[in-house]
């Protein structure tokens, strides 16, 4: 990074971030950091990006048509700390000249780890038996104690197959699951690694004794897995997702796990997080974590250096790696 580049960014990092992110955001520019972790608003967001070239910000600071129209006439970019854009109107961005950029790639491993936690978890019935423990109700073993599923032998069903989807299948193959995907494209065959592809969604349902979520959350997405695709999968299937709670339809899972349609579901991602749909809080067969998929300390640590890589290049007058608008 230039010397000009540093003597000229003034940059708000809009989240407590990582010590070792925030120490490079301090040591390369004139930083404005958020200790306290306060959840800016629209409100906050003008005032604080008053003076500011740019802006360092999370998945949790929805930047919205008039969030990005309050922002100091200065912030020419705008680096999120996620791979998803959603919360980022790209359309009022692009009308103030804003670049924004994401953190790609880098999440890839600790979310397929996350998946496949998830997916574990949910067949083995890995919440029953915490409690079970932690609420003095263990009495010892019994031969039918929490029987699970075993996932060897089952169909593992992948909605988009992109770097995390493919990062999953490998994962799940050395535990003997058959994969099976749909995707917008189908992948080239030595990427498929003897996956079976479906042309439709709806076909991958039907095959799909475990069903993994890794689409982005669109129109087409949302509210994808509703009553009448629940009604597709196998009897007794697990459903996954580590991808947007917005792709379920939170009553329609909750009803089928509550009658047994379904024998369990991993979850790590909600609509409207974090309050989640309270239903879920009453299952027994719900595995639930707080959006915990790239929550670890390497992982963090890269997504905040690949935004301040991004940052880096934008104000040495380079072109960012990972421009989305």
């Amino acid at each position: 990074m230039s010397k000009t580049a540093k003597k000229l960014a003034n940059l708000l990092v809009t989240r407590k971030l990582p010590d070792a992110v925030e120490a490079r955001a301090a040591r390369d520019y004139r930083a404005q950091l958020n200790p306290q972790d306060k959840n800016y608003t629209a409100e906050d967001l003008a005032e604080l990006s008053q003076g500011m070239d740019g802006l360092l910000i999370a998945s949790t600071n929805r930047m919205t048509a008039d969030a990005i129209e309050g922002l100091a006439k200065g912030v020419r970019i705008v680096a999120t700390f996620s791979v998803g854009i959603e919360h980022i109107d790209l359309k009022a961005a692009k009308a103030r000249a804003i670049v924004v950029t994401n953190t790609p790639d880098v999440l890839t491993d600790a979310t397929a780890d996350q998946t496949m936690l998830l997916l574990l978890a949910a067949a083995r019935r890995a919440w029953e038996g915490t409690a079970m423990v932690r609420e003095g109700r263990w009495l010892g073993w019994s031969p039918i104690q929490l029987m699970g599923v075993h996932p060897g032998g089952k169909r593992l069903g992948i909605l988009g197959m992109g770097r995390i989807g493919q990062a999953v299948a490998r994962r799940a193959r050395p535990f003997g699951m058959e994969i099976h995907y749909h995707n917008r494209k189908r992948l080239p065959k030595d990427q498929e690694q003897g996956a079976i592809f479906h042309q439709t969604a709806e076909d991958l349902l039907k095959v799909s004794d475990f069903l993994s979520f890794h689409c982005p959350l669109t129109p087409e997405t949302k509210k994808f897995l509703n009553a009448e695709r629940i009604k597709l999968l196998p009897q007794g299937a697990i459903v996954v997702n580590t991808a947007r709670g917005g792709v379920i339809d939170d009553e329609a899972l909750i009803a089928a796990l509550k009658s047994r349609r379904l024998a369990a579901a991993g979850l790590d991602v909600f609509e409207g997080e974090p309050k989640l749909n309270p239903g879920y809080l009453k299952l027994d067969n719900a595995f639930l974590t707080p959006h915990q998929g790239s929550g670890t300390v390497e992982t963090r640590n890269a997504m905040g250096f690949r935004a301040l890589d991004n940052l880096d290049a934008f104000f040495a007058g380079k072109a960012p790696p990972d421009r989305v608008a």
